[in-house]
């Protein structure tokens, strides 16, 4: 007896031994486990899209997506109810077919995992896809013990946060299907150029087999047909399990894919940096590349294509005149809204250096910055038919050189209306309206107008109404649409709408239904006279003929062309109602262009297609005329009131504010003394070689004299 409790004794003392022993090896198993694969072991508070990096998606007006900008992940957010039912059907199908009745891991994956790579020798995998999400998002990709029982252990932590349906969510915005494109948004533009919520089964179930190995089944890579096959299967996997029928297989299966041509493309590159800056400016610079914009922009890229292509097209038909560049901006006046922008003829022309935004960068505008001189002209009393002496004229430079404009075609046109003189795009005339101007006042304008680089008047002399002073295309349109806008001001607004990665409106622009929303910065009388001259063919047929390409059929388009002296730069920037059309062409390194480069053999022809194709089918756009606006018969050459009588001066009809109608007639004939070498005015001091006739003799607002009944030479 007393040998049965020793024998029992011992037996409690090994098992207790057995029982410490067993305590300090799972003791032990939890240091190691600890200190070797869970300390180190992610928060799943991370793995919601709050959390992460997502790309700030730049769109047209009509949401084509323009760009996606982002560090190193293409990567925006969708909601479950965005995603149609055949591509989580589908992922589900190819990935996990159980994912709704299993828990964290499916015992009979892992099974079939290991028995494929243990027997078969085939590589399968058995993760499901809260494995396969905890694993992208929280792990490395790193095949080792630790790592997997540190995907089992946050596998089951975040079952028990997140229902399935979050879980699927979340696997499909974080997954990787090849290259940049993280998630179904981003992959869905990347493979298809569309938003994720419109793909088909086909496309769906083309997508859904990329994940298990994306470089392997890019149809971008070396084996498209590779991606062929995981896609049939994929499709063969949804059969099996019900989600399809067998017809729609085989539909699915003999539908043709239509790959986008270039992943990762960009669309008006000019434009997106462009609306980049100015949310960097506005919102950082880490919030644009990680914060999951989605932008909605003023482009029209239907009409972008159109204007690019047009660049491109007669900037290559320029070769001969040593141009090289072309840049071109169409805006809606009334609303201020960007439509079109092309800095280059070719962003990727680093050889010219494409890249640079003609539309931002300083250049000389020439002769298309007249009509503001001239508004300030009407601003100040003088009125369209006011007549300007175009001769020989030089003025004083206190500083150096005196200052002699010449006219482009190098003649002399004697006594010239304002509007002939804008029209036909004289020098002389405008640099004396600048010099009864002031050049400070039509600083002042032109700066309410919108042009934001005139800054220090003391830069500037009487050459600026030719050009003399630099600006931006972006301003110029902005300037031209006063005129359009019958002297309201809007600022140019390339942005309608930014939300951030919640769906929350960061900035929307309602667009004004008149131009009443701006700034009134000129009479709609003045603009509306500078208006009819610029689309007057008459007015400016001498000098570009009758069918010139600033004429676009008989419509009223109001334009204005612009070449600087040295050849540098060549502008046309016309308008309606509806639309600003600026056009440049030129070389980036300002280069001189081939001396045949004028108003209407430069930029003047992509113009003139550009605004074509927005004017057509449309009903013509008449300036609206002010009530106080009232036309009166003048003197054809003089601008005066006619003579009562038989010496009657030719007629015609001119526009007047109210007010300003002249008062005074053509003067009757006056002796005066004529030189007869010339038979023209004798010159002050003359004594010899006269002769006194019976002339009439015109002066102009700046003191000038001129024979009206003279024999001018040609």
């Amino acid at each position: 007896m007393k040998k049965n409790k020793t024998a029992d004794k011992h037996k409690n003392l090994i098992w207790a031994y057995k029982k410490y022993f067993l305590i300090l090896l799972f003791g032990l198993f939890l240091t190691f486990a600890y200190f070797f694969v869970l300390k180190d072991i992610p928060s799943t508070a991370r793995i919601d899209k709050i959390n992460y990096p997502q790309s700030t998606n730049i769109y047209d007006r009509n949401k084509k997506l323009l760009y996606s900008i982002y560090v190193s992940k293409n990567q925006t957010f969708v909601s479950l109810s965005s995603i149609p039912n055949d591509l989580e059907n589908a992922t589900i199908a190819i990935e996990d077919k159980d994912f709704y009745k299993h828990g964290a891991i499916d015992p009979r994956g892992i099974t079939r995992a290991i028995y494929s790579t243990l027997i078969k020798r085939e590589v399968q995998g058995g993760s499901t896809i809260t494995q396969q999400l905890v694993k992208n998002s929280l792990l490395t990709q790193n095949r080792t013990i630790s790592r997997k029982i540190k995907e089992i252990v946050l596998s089951f932590v975040v079952e028990s946060i997140y229902d399935k349906n979050k879980i699927l969510e979340m696997y499909l915005n974080q997954v990787s299907y090849g290259g940049t494109a993280w998630g179904v948004a981003a992959a869905s533009q990347v493979y298809f150029d569309k938003p994720v919520e419109k793909l088909n089964l086909s496309e769906s179930a083309f997508l859904a087999g990329l994940p298990e190995a994306p470089s392997l089944y890019s149809p971008f890579g070396s084996h498209p047909e590779l991606a062929k096959q995981r896609q049939i299967e994929t499709l063969k996997k949804m059969k099996q399990q019900g989600y399809i029928s067998e017809k729609q297989e085989k539909n699915a299966i003999s539908y043709q894919l239509k790959f986008s041509k270039l992943p990762d493309k960009i669309r008006a590159p000019h434009f997106v940096f462009y609306v980049k800056d100015l949310l960097v400016q506005k919102y950082g610079q880490k919030m644009v590349e990680q914060g999951g914009f989605n932008v909605i922009t003023s482009l029209d890229l239907d009409l972008q294509k159109f204007a690019e292509s047009t660049v491109a097209t007669e900037v290559a038909k320029l070769k001969d005149y040593d141009v090289s560049n072309g840049a071109s901006v169409v805006t809606n006046p009334a609303t201020g809204e960007i439509l079109a922008m092309v800095g280059s003829h070719n962003y990727f022309d680093i050889q010219h250096d494409g890249n640079v935004n003609i539309a931002i960068s300083q250049r000389q505008p020439g002769s298309s910055i007249k009509p503001i001189n001239y508004a300030v002209g009407l601003l100040k009393g003088y009125t369209a038919a006011t007549a300007i002496i175009d001769q020989p004229v030089c003025f004083p430079n206190p500083t150096g050189k005196s200052y002699c404009p010449v006219n482009y075609d190098g003649k002399y046109h004697g006594v010239v209306q304002m509007r002939f003189a804008l029209g036909n795009s004289f020098n002389i005339p405008a640099v004396k309206m600048l010099k009864l101007n002031g050049v400070e006042d039509m600083i002042a304008t032109a700066s309410a107008m919108g042009i934001k680089t005139f800054n220090d008047p003391s830069r500037y002399g009487l050459s600026l109404t030719l050009g003399g002073g630099e600006v931006t295309m972006l301003d110029m349109t902005e300037a031209f649409g006063v005129f359009a806008n019958q002297g309201y001001k809007i600022d140019l607004q390339p942005i309608l709408k930014v939300t951030d990665s919640s769906g929350k409106v960061l900035e929307e622009y309602h667009s004004p239904k008149s131009p009443i929303f701006g700034k009134k910065v000129l009479p709609s009388e003045v603009t509306y006279i500078i208006s009819h001259i610029l689309l007057d063919n008459n007015a400016r047929s001498m000098a570009f003929g009758e069918f010139s390409p600033l004429r676009i059929g008989n419509l009223p388009i109001s334009v204005k062309t612009g070449t600087t002296n040295d050849f540098r730069d060549n502008w046309t920037i016309g308008y309606t109602a509806s639309n600003v059309v600026a056009v440049w062409v030129g070389n980036n390194d300002n280069k001189p262009m081939n001396g045949l480069v004028s108003g209407i053999t430069g930029a003047a022809p992509i113009w003139h297609k550009i605004m074509q194709h927005l004017v057509a089918n449309k009903p013509p756009e008449w300036p609206k005329k002010p009530d106080n606006i009232v036309d009166r018969q003048i003197c054809a050459v003089s601008g005066l009131l006619p003579q009562e009588g038989s010496d009657k001066c030719p007629v015609r009809t001119e526009y007047f504010i109210k007010g300003t109608e002249p008062k005074t007639t053509e003067p009757a004939k006056q002796k005066v003394f004529i030189d007869k070498a010339t038979n023209d005015l004798a010159k002050p001091g003359q004594t010899d070689n006269m002769e006194e006739k019976e002339e009439i003799l015109f002066s102009d607002p700046t003191g000038d004299r001129y024979c009206l009944t003279c024999p001018h030479p040609q």
